[in-house]
């Protein structure tokens, strides 16, 4: 692949991620026409279970309309985003990034970039700088070189206001999910829909409850952080990025310390927020299987180096020695 001078490269450019839910298509018939398979007559999104399935009938019309604005949110997001080149530009870019604490080389010129509507999978063993990445795009971190945009805007030399209406679009859910410990679950998940004063108390009450319903963790309004298991912290922490209708969500680890079947429904949730928010995720993971089934692309950081951007596919079809040393470890440390 030829790389560009903003350090992406031309196939991904090319790649228009406002065309993601097209249905698939089968062949190309000997006129050279396209035709739909009979099997994909139905959308991804109606394949899949409703993101509002399991909630409470009494609180699902004002959920619905809740989820339904912030779809329709991320689509004009990403309608919005600055063409690059004449080429759809991506929400999430990293460009030459550089950054070192003291002697330590943590990034090294590292550059990919994450398309609107799509999910990325941020991957490297410990230490290699994907926590530092995802500081770095909240702003908490400024890289020594290079520029990170987001939604078409350099964030590097933003202001901490001006960050703050960055992280309005992008949140974060933390590994420990920073819930706040001295109050309820439920006032937890209220607390972004009180700050943008949109909603009545009514209807705070209702998306909070359908919320919960929806990341698995339904009743537990009023309880306090610290009844919870770590899984449903990061539910909760979820619920919780959700309500503030973000455009983009970054995830810490989120199947770490957390048992098979919990990393299960995270993931399944993840994808179903991709599919039918039109959400866009960057996965911080060191589980291959879980990025297998989430990520439209995959980075792994090596040594300070992004040494692969691509598909899960294309990592698994690479002859470099690292990167087959990578998948081999984690086939035996994540036993099937």
């Amino acid at each position: 692949m030829t790389e560009t001078e903003d350090g992406m490269h031309e196939d991904d450019q090319q790649r228009d991620p406002r065309k993601n839910n097209e249905r698939p298509v089968e062949g190309t018939a000997r006129n050279g026409s396209e035709h739909i398979s009979d099997d994909a007559t139905t959308s991804a999104a109606e394949e899949e279970e409703s993101l509002t399935a399991d909630v409470s009938p009494d609180v699902a019309p004002v959920v619905e309309e809740f989820m339904e604005q912030a779809a329709q949110q991320n689509e004009a997001a990403a309608e919005a985003v600055p063409d690059v080149k004449n080429k759809p530009g991506a929400y999430i870019s990293f460009e030459h990034v550089s950054k070192s604490f003291g002697d330590l080389v943590v990034l090294d010129d590292v550059s990919f970039c994450v398309d609107s509507g799509e999910t990325l999978c941020l991957m490297g063993r410990s230490g290699v700088g994907k926590s530092v990445s995802l500081q770095i795009l909240m702003g908490f971190l400024k890289p020594d070189k290079g520029v990170v945009r987001v939604a078409g805007e350099d964030i590097c030399c933003l202001s901490e206001k001006e960050l703050q209406a960055v992280r309005r679009k992008v949140t974060m859910v933390f590994q420990n999910g920073a819930l706040f410990d001295s109050i309820s679950v439920g006032e937890n998940v209220a607390f972004p829909l009180r700050e943008r004063g949109e909603l009545s108390e009514e209807q705070i009450v209702q998306v909070v409850k359908g919320l919960l319903e929806m990341v698995g963790v339904a009743g537990m309004e009023d309880l306090l952080p610290s009844d919870l298991s770590t899984g449903m912290k990061r539910s909760v922490a979820i619920a919780r990025a959700l309500a503030a209708q973000p455009e983009a969500i970054l995830y810490d680890e989120p199947t770490t310390m957390v048992d098979p079947l919990m990393a299960h429904l995270l993931g399944e949730l993840i994808e179903r927020l991709k599919q039918q928010l039109h959400l866009t995720s960057l996965v911080v993971t060191h589980d291959t299987r879980f990025a297998k089934k989430l990520a439209d692309r995959v980075v792994l950081l090596h040594k300070g180096k992004a040494l692969f951007f691509g598909t899960m596919e294309e990592m698994e079809r690479s002859d470099d020695p690292v990167l087959q040393e990578f998948l081999a470890l984690d086939a035996l440390t994540v036993p099937v």
